[in-house]
């Protein structure tokens, strides 16, 4: 069974201890070997001054006769001399002492005769070097000390060599090592517990809004009461709010839209019914009736298809931003599909416009000019004057269309953009202002019904839209041209 995304997903608290933690231990691990490091250098100073203080002591027991070249080295160096700088029985020193062409004086032979050469920069005031290497198959840590001897019966120059075993040295190193480590291992629980600790308080408010959340009544999209929440949560809080708001918004409109919806096709549907009953019935002949159901089944339709376009409207309205559209073009293009409508009423039609370009879908363009258009021409008295206008104007694209019909009061003018309420019953749905308003209002812009008055009488209704321009940029301001043209 696969698990859902959430339960996959890393906790936060598995973030912040992944996220502190890794650089920490990272951290603790590089100190730990460089403290390691460090603890085995100082182990190699203290131990290599014993055995340069081994190498002193054993030139105090030389003796020489003859000069430079032919001096004749002697030393008498019991084994008990060096017993008392071995540590703890653990480790075993090993001398030798030759002359500076490696002719063996005394001590073992086994060790192998120094080859080096002495640092410019030695570490004590002293004729010495320091190297590792290997003696009866065990590691050993040397010194050499360049020693001159003089006595009165001659002078020369001594190469003293003592080794030690590093049983002690690598015995403290390893405890050093391990009590770091432990010490580290302390560190980073402390640590985890504490990131826990901290990570648990610190979400606590969101584990009480999850649960106030979980707690909430279905169909509850009140806005998230969360004052006592902390600063970096109110951000998430207020765009939960505002998605909450939207939601409400939407379900507002879908109730609404179904319940209209509804409504409206309930009339349509029963003119329908008894249309058929009559027709069935033989109450009006049958090519009558089948002229009454076919205006019923085109009204209902009408109804439906604006019904639908009202609602994909506030679908739109969700959506992104939408690319910009040539207004004029679109217009011009309606006019066109409308021209048999303007002829059927032998209207004299004039259409100008301006290049216009607006941040809005191309449906809800079309759809806005189609519905204004087709409602004037309409109402417009029969062989009128109807006349479109698109122009720019303060950042605005403002659209008038004009007729000369016998306008709208006041009252009137205030409802026509309600859903349903339509000036004549008779001849339309009472949608098409309503879609005209909704889309003006989704892209931001302002729609208005103005009677045109003349001589102290209204001349004709003017339907103004005003929307907003997109930001200009490069190439997107163009000249003005106009146009006329009568279909």
């Amino acid at each position: 069974m696969t698990r859902p995304a959430a339960l996959r997903a890393p906790s936060l608290r598995r973030r912040l201890l992944m996220g502190i933690l890794l650089p920490v231990v990272a951290f603790i691990a590089f100190n730990t070997f460089s403290l390691y490091r460090q603890a085995l250098a100082s182990l190699n100073t203290a131990y290599d001054r014993t055995l340069l203080a081994s190498a002193k002591t054993i030139s105090e027991q030389l003796d020489v006769s003859g000069y430079d070249d032919a001096a004749q080295l002697r030393a008498i160096v019991p084994y008990a001399a060096l017993e008392a700088f071995e540590a703890d029985n653990q480790s075993h020193m090993f001398y030798r002492v030759s002359t500076l062409q490696g002719e063996m004086v005394s001590g073992f032979a086994e060790l192998a005769a120094w080859r080096g050469r002495i640092p410019d920069r030695p570490p004590y005031a002293a004729l010495v070097d320091f190297y590792d290497d290997q003696f009866r198959g065990e590691h050993v840590r040397v010194a050499v000390l360049l020693q001159p001897v003089a006595s009165a019966n001659g002078r020369g120059m001594a190469v003293i060599q003592v080794a030690e075993t590093l049983e002690v040295r690598e015995t403290l190193a390893l405890q050093i090592l391990w009590n770091t480590l432990a010490r580290q291992a302390l560190l980073i629980g402390v640590i985890a517990l504490t990131v826990v600790i901290v990570v648990q308080r610190a979400t606590r408010p969101v584990r009480q809004l999850s649960q106030q959340l979980q707690a909430r009544p279905d169909g509850d999209l009140s806005p998230i009461a969360a004052n006592s929440a902390p600063r970096e949560l109110q951000p998430l809080i207020d765009s939960t709010n505002q998605v909450m708001q939207r939601l409400q918004h939407l379900l507002r409109h879908q109730k609404r839209f179904v319940r209209d919806t509804s409504h409206q096709l309930r009339t349509p549907l029963a003119v329908l019914k008894t249309q058929v009953q009559s027709a069935l019935r033989g109450d009006v002949p049958a090519l009558q009736a089948l002229q009454e159901i076919s205006d019923t089944v085109d009204r209902a339709t009408q109804l439906a298809n604006q019904m639908l376009a009202l609602a994909k409207v506030e679908q739109l309205r969700q959506q992104s931003a939408p690319p910009p559209n040539r207004f004029d073009d679109i217009l011009r293009t309606v006019a066109l599909d409308l021209s048999p409508l303007i002829a059927q009423r032998d209207l004299d039609f004039g259409i100008h416009t301006e290049p216009t370009t607006v941040a809005a879908h191309e449906w809800m363009l079309r759809e806005l000019a189609r519905n204004l258009l087709h409602n004037a021409i309409r109402h417009a008295p029969q062989g009128s004057d109807l006349a479109v206008d698109l122009r720019c104007a303060d950042h605005q694209a403002v659209l008038c269309i004009s007729d000369h019909g016998s306008g709208v009061d006041d009252e009137l003018a205030a409802r026509l953009f309600q859903p349903f309420s339509a000036g004549d019953v008779r001849t339309g749905s009472g949608l098409g202002l309503a879609i005209c308003h909704e889309i003006v209002q989704a892209l931001g812009g302002r729609i208005a019904l103005t009677n045109r008055v003349e001589s102290g009488r209204v001349a004709g209704l003017d339907a103004v839209v005003h929307l907003p321009l997109p930001p200009p940029t490069d190439g997107s301001l163009n000249t003005a041209a106009t146009a006329q043209s009568s279909p």
